[in-house]
């Protein structure tokens, strides 16, 4: 059986086919792993597991009875879903992760992460991230009505956007020292993340060992997902249609 890895699908109500494709996938696909991991960004945006989102019905739905047949389900938060919670989880089968987890998988130990976390020449980014990651600002947030909620995330990600037109590529990309940093701290070999929409694999020798970094694909026009079995590790992707 396989383990399968997928993050940044972004999924929104103005991208139904981004929904459809998930859906697909979790019904055809990802039956035949074992395991599941969503290393963040599912949604485009999450405000809280108690918002409305008919939209995303089938996918709950299509999560949990792939759960019920037995496949793990484990889900890291992203920087637009960070506020994902045990509520969600509950109504999926999932296990939510921590931001970094160290799994074991059939090429050894990986350190897994959404990625965000290791763009450190992203200051004003960083600064954003330490804020929105406190448990004390994040339950004075989710304290708000619903309403006040959706206006502020508007504004966030609104925010967010003009912030990211003016930066050059090199800053919203990870920097090479927080890796290192990253696998010398977990002790591994293998690292796994999404967040920068640039899927490639990476090798890297630091302290004389040889370290894969593995980053996932978004879901805006390709569907990307890794499959690590016995055999090694394989990142595919397949046309939306």
């Amino acid at each position: 059986m396989s383990v399968f890895f997928i993050s940044d699908l972004h999924l929104q109500a103005e991208r139904p086919d981004i929904t459809r494709a998930f859906v697909h996938f979790i019904e055809t696909t990802a039956k035949q792993a074992k395991q599941l991991y969503i290393l963040g960004d599912l949604f485009e945006a999450w405000i809280g597991d108690d918002m409305p989102v008919p939209e995303f019905e089938h996918v709950f739905s299509s999560l949990k009875n792939l759960s019920s047949s037995g496949c793990h389900i484990y889900f890291q938060c992203g920087n637009r879903d960070f506020l994902v919670g045990q509520q969600l989880m509950a109504r999926i089968g999932a296990t939510l992760l921590s931001d970094t987890a160290i799994v074991s998988l059939p090429v050894g130990p990986a350190l897994l992460m959404h990625g965000d976390q290791l763009c450190t020449d992203d200051i004003e980014y960083q600064s954003f991230r330490e804020m929105v990651r406190n448990p004390t600002w994040q339950q004075d947030f989710i304290d708000k009505p619903l309403k006040e909620r959706i206006a502020i995330a508007k504004q966030l990600r609104n925010a967010s956007k003009a912030r990211g037109m003016e930066k050059a590529d090199e800053i919203m990309d990870v920097n090479a020292q927080a890796v290192e940093t990253a696998f010398k701290n977990a002790n591994v070999d293998l690292m796994i993340h999404g967040h920068t929409h640039r899927p490639n694999i990476h090798s890297t020798a630091i302290d004389g060992h040889c370290r894969s970094r593995i980053v996932l694909g978004d879901w805006d026009h390709s569907l990307w997902y890794l499959c690590c079995d016995i055999n090694g590790l394989n990142l595919v992707d397949e046309p939306i249609s």
